[in-house]
């Protein structure tokens, strides 16, 4: 007869003795990660570090990582070469650089944007400050200005370089000068993309965008999207860059992801929030991020937004990473790359594409 104690004493055991057919796998160990567009590894602004170099020396340095994050999109908010961000960025049709900006900090749960904002080369910087200290997340036009004026912040007559300003003109030249468009027609875009394919615009920079995204080692996400919004946009319009949940969105405790691309494709679907939950459902960062395209896709429906056999025309990309460390770059079509910085330093990577 089996007495109590033996019962236990045999549990215990059993206890102890390695499992059969089962074997435990520990989600990875955060590490310092950045993860940005394309133009992260591109520009330097005169300097030796690009956005994603500076912000992973910043973050394994010991700063906070969206104090690192804005200070490596900041080298491209501020070089004129790069005409889809800050200073020299693309105009509105009526030839005036307005920018678009979110940030996002997963450990302190606060957020802050700018949109329409002119003068200011940094709109990433203001966006941080009204995340920090005030009790709103957007400020636009005239009202972020005066906001960004009041924290000692310079304002600037014109943003416009040489290189934004005649391809303004160019532009002017070809299209209606009020930028509206024809309601049977609605193909005021078309101009922008004809001078894209003529090598006078970079296509990338149809529609400019900066998102980058990074994680210390203690698993600390932030992340920052900069842009100078479409090119040629009707004054006033705002994109999807500066919207939580569409240019934008991060989870302190799950991930992060953000775009570039056709705006208003992403807003109709608030993208980014998607993916971040896909991530929550256990989904590796390529996948949540193909999701996301789908679902774009499923969305799309507009004849002049569709090419051949129906796909979309445009170019929607997203830039992911979550908290074991994992990450990816994904794209609707085409061969578009994204940037990478880890412990095996600074790359280019393909992003992975929904139609190849």
């Amino acid at each position: 007869m089996l007495t109590r104690r033996d019962v236990l004493a045999s549990s215990a055991a059993l206890a102890l003795q390695p499992s059969i057919g089962f074997s435990f796998i520990p989600k990875s160990a955060p590490r310092p990660l950045v993860v940005s567009s394309g133009n992260g590894y591109q520009f330097k602004n005169g300097g030796t570090e690009t956005c994603v170099e500076r912000a992973f020396r910043m973050i394994t340095e010991g700063a906070d990582v969206l104090d690192a994050v804005i200070a490596g999109v900041n080298i491209v908010e501020l070089d004129p070469q790069d005409d889809s961000v800050g200073y020299g960025g693309l105009p509105n049709a009526e030839g005036v650089v307005q920018l678009d900006s979110c940030v996002m900090h997963g450990p302190k749960r606060w957020a802050g944007g700018v949109a329409g904002l002119e003068g200011i080369r940094t709109p990433s910087l203001v966006a941080k400050a009204v995340a920090a200290s005030t009790d709103h997340h957007l400020l636009v036009g005239e009202g972020a200005q005066r906001f960004a004026r009041g924290m000692g912040m310079t304002i600037e007559p014109d943003l416009n370089t040489p290189n934004s300003r005649g391809k303004w003109l160019e532009w002017k030249r070809r299209t209606d000068p009020t930028h509206y468009l024809d309601p049977t027609k609605r193909d005021g875009l078309a101009v922008a993309l004809q001078m894209a394919e003529e090598g006078i615009l970079d296509p990338e920079h149809v529609w400019g965008t900066i998102n980058c995204n990074g994680m210390n080692a203690k698993g600390e996400i932030c992340g920052v999207t900069t842009t100078s919004g479409l090119a040629f946009k009707i004054p006033g319009r705002v994109g999807d860059s500066p919207i939580l949940g569409a240019g934008l969105y991060v989870d302190g405790e799950i991930g992060a992801a953000g775009s570039t691309g056709r705006g208003e494709a992403n807003l109709y679907n608030l993208c980014s929030y998607l993916i971040v939950e896909e991530l929550r459902r256990g989904k590796h960062p390529k996948d949540a991020g193909l999701e996301a395209l789908k679902r774009v896709v499923s969305n799309t429906k507009e004849k002049r937004l569709l090419g051949p056999g129906g796909r979309p025309n445009f170019g929607l990309n997203f830039y992911v990473l979550d908290k074991q460390g994992r990450y990816a770059g994904v794209c609707m079509s085409g061969r578009s790359q994204f940037a990478v910085c880890d412990e095996k330093g600074p790359r280019l990577e393909a992003c992975e594409p929904l139609f190849a």
